[in-house]
């Protein structure tokens, strides 16, 4: 049978897991009487709340006797490792495009990867039903986009799709007029496009991991193509390392993948794309081979992580309180499996209760804290810091292209925050009543940027941004919180009565009847300076008082807190409490004496 293979790249929320969700509707994947609405490509609970891939994903389908396999990518540049490798695995993309946005950061940063990797492009522009929607324009900045990154002229002869992934509907015309409720147009072009993957099955065995899959059973499950050969199961077979050594394997299990399911085959051929599990510590990149052959394939680079945090065992007065999961060893367990799966996370143990957890970003490292809360994790986690490499004798740290629209009356204050966090600006352009500006920044200058952003442009900005490259360290001082926090110098359950006194000192996080203690930030304080305060202090009965006269106080909303804003926010001094019901922001020192000390000497 033929085999095409291609991955679907885009920006995040650009419509590449509602578009194979489509296709695989349109070849029957789900029976007529079979609810399809609970199934999709982003399998994972986080990844349905947000509407983001975090995984890349492989699935099946039969079309004309062809069997195409179809990788969903992540368009988080967070996860653009998965991307990077998975370029190893096609003979062509599927770039999608939001017909209004046009390419924005991720899209640079995802096409980036298939035009160095030499893989034939498709675009499909979606969305085209939007009111707001710029086709023609769209079509001419993907081109525009392409001749920006070095495309070669075969690259730049790429054919285009016009769909509507929301209504099932497509077109290889740009009028909207001529859609139609089918997805055969897009296979199609997968078809008569993307070329047959190349291999000799009657060559030796080359197969070469480029993701990683645990399971419980079988341990860790290598995904990538055969590029070469044939394997069976119960083969013995050789392990080129990552550091030159060899080790011999019998393939325990042998995967491939129909639709949605992963399921069991006995053989797999050049073309291929399989997994294999029978080697506990098989790497992506590694190459295997038949027995007494040492020929490797060219090893897959993997993008280093840009960011780290300290991960550690709760201390606070009310750990244990919620979570079932508290120890060390139960963190460190779980930390070391997700390296299993996970080969842009690093992981080293700092003490006994502590561990440096090394990831491409702020989400990456929050999705991460999101699952252990929701398996029933209690830990404490401290502020994101950027890693600084040193690059030829020079220390340098990461620096990311951003992008953002706003609206024009906004635009003033967003450019001089931004100038105090080190930002360069580069182009700026105008979308109907938006102005888009890119920039590069240093990551250090996008931490807690996401909060400020919002409330500048009271909720209407949007902004993406990217990883672009390592480059001498900026000089100007970014990343910490210019406003002091109100911290609770007591224990026990909030009053309206003590919340009320304290609204003309800063915004309050917290409501009555909330527990609190000692050391813990109860809400941001309107002045540059941490201020101790006592929110617990009930109001005083006397016979002329009486006893409910407390719940008529009428108090202002308090700011509600989710772990983003909470990583965003918190300074060196300050840790987020993680716990599988609550987010606490605290002191490291939560003793009001012993933290006034320490403060004083600073």
């Amino acid at each position: 049978m033929e085999i095409r293979n291609v991955a679907i790249i885009a920006h995040v929320d650009h419509g590449k897991t509602a578009l194979v969700d489509e296709i695989l509707k349109y070849v029957g994947t789900f029976r007529e009487n079979q609810d399809a609405t609970n199934f999709s490509m982003d399998s994972n609970q986080i990844e349905k709340e947000r509407g983001i891939t975090i995984l890349a994903k492989t699935t099946s389908i039969i079309y004309n006797n062809i069997k195409i396999n179809i990788l969903d990518t992540p368009g988080h540049a967070d996860f653009g490792g998965e991307v990077e490798r998975i370029m190893n695995m096609v003979d062509g993309v599927i770039l999608v495009v939001d017909a209004y946005e046009g390419p924005m950061p991720q899209t640079r940063f995802v096409l980036k990867k298939a035009i160095d990797a030499g893989v034939k492009p498709i675009v499909v522009i979606n969305k085209v039903d939007k009111p707001t929607a710029r086709i023609k324009e769209v079509v001419d900045e993907v081109l525009g986009l392409f001749l920006d990154l070095g495309a070669t002229d075969e690259q730049l002869d790429f054919k285009v799709a016009y769909t509507s992934a929301l209504n099932g509907t497509s077109s290889l015309n740009s009028d909207i007029t001529t859609q139609e409720k089918s997805f055969k147009c897009v296979l199609d072009l997968i078809v008569n496009e993307i070329p047959a993957p190349k291999g000799d099955i009657n060559a030796t065995l080359q197969f070469q991991p480029a993701l990683l899959d645990y399971n419980d059973y079988v341990g860790r499950i290598a995904i990538g193509r055969i590029f070469n050969g044939k394997i069976k199961v119960g083969q013995m077979v050789n392990c080129l390392r990552l550091d030159g050594t060899e080790k011999t394997f019998r393939v325990q299990k042998l995967f491939g993948f129909t639709a949605l399911s992963k399921v069991e085959i006995e053989e797999a051929e050049a073309g291929d794309v399989c997994a294999i599990a029978g080697l506990p510590d098989i790497s992506v990149g590694e190459t295997i081979t038949e027995v007494n052959n040492h020929e490797r394939l060219p090893i897959i680079h993997i993008d280093e992580p840009t960011l780290q945090m300290t991960f550690g065992v709760n201390s606070s007065p009310f750990a244990g309180l919620d979570g079932k999961l508290l120890t060390s060893r139960k963190i460190g367990e779980r930390l070391i499996k997700e390296t299993q799966k996970d080969v842009s996370l690093k992981v080293e143990q700092l003490d006994s209760e502590n561990f440096l957890v090394s990831g491409r970003g702020e989400l990456h490292l929050s999705i991460l804290i999101e699952n252990m809360r929701r398996e029933g994790f209690e830990l404490q986690v401290s502020k994101p810091k950027v890693i600084i490499k040193e690059i030829d004798g020079v220390k340098c740290e990461p620096y990311e292209e951003l992008q953002i629209e706003v609206d024009d009356e906004y635009m003033g204050a967003v450019i001089e925050e931004l100038s105090t966090r080190g930002a360069e600006m580069h182009d700026m352009s105008h979308i109907g009543t938006l102005t888009r500006i890119t920039y590069t920044i240093p990551s250090r200058g996008l931490i807690g940027f996401a909060t400020n952003f919002m409330t500048l442009t009271k909720g209407y900005g949007i902004m993406n941004h990217a990883f672009k490259e390592y480059g001498p360290i900026n000089s100007i001082n970014l990343g910490e919180r210019k406003l002091g926090v109100l911290v609770s110098s007591e224990q026990g359950k909030a009053t309206a009565y003590s919340i009320g006194g304290l609204e003309d000192r800063g915004i309050m996080f917290i409501e009555p009847n909330t527990e609190v203690y000692e050391g813990m930030i109860v809400g941001e304080c309107n002045r540059d300076n941490d201020l101790a305060v006592n929110v617990v202090k009930g109001k005083e009965l006397t016979n002329t008082r009486a006893a409910f006269s407390d719940k008529t106080v009428v108090l202002k909303r308090n700011r509600p807190i989710t772990l983003e804003y909470a990583l965003d926010y918190i300074n060196q001094d300050e840790l987020v409490e993680v716990t599988p019901n609550h987010i606490r922001l605290r002191k490291i020192i939560l003793n009001t004496e012993l933290r006034k000390k320490y403060d004083s000497k600073k």
